[in-house]
């Protein structure tokens, strides 16, 4: 018995010869390169970001509905859980800032050269981290 799967690999080429498709490589042919790692990555931060907001919604809604809610509410966000979410949100948020810029930069016909979209890369991994610390430090200082 023959497999399905050999029957999807015999196609015809412009002048009606039979022939073999190639195979398609997958991700466990493919080395992740800067450019896909950080396109993927800006989409989980755009998800990431979504998924957050909520959080905030919450914050907002507890705040218009009571004290007790509220004071539910921000007992989650003080504890470890919640900061580690918050700082999560504040990561995702820069990240996807900062790549979003290097998005308008390309679509401005900005960047297409390797060394110009691997130090661009790199450049909005290093903003989006110091960004996130800096306005922690800056917050807590506050606080």
């Amino acid at each position: 018995m023959t497999d399905v799967r050999d029957a999807l690999l015999v196609g015809r080429d412009s002048e009606g010869k039979v022939v073999r498709r190639p195979l398609s490589p997958h991700l466990q042919v493919y080395r992740p390169q800067i450019t896909s790692v950080l396109s993927i990555m800006h989409r989980i931060t755009g998800v990431a970001l979504s998924a957050g907001t909520l959080l905030l919604v919450w914050w907002l809604a507890a705040a218009a509905t009571s004290p007790e809610a509220f004071a539910t509410v921000q007992g989650f966000v003080g504890s470890p859980i919640g900061w580690l979410l918050l700082f999560g949100w504040t990561l995702a948020l820069f990240y996807h800032l900062f790549a979003g810029i290097r998005h308008l930069l390309w679509d401005a016909g900005y960047g297409f050269e390797k060394v110009e979209y691997h130090a661009s890369g790199k450049a909005v991994v290093i903003a989006a981290v110091a960004c996130t610390v800096l306005a922690w430090i800056v917050g807590l200082a506050i606080k």
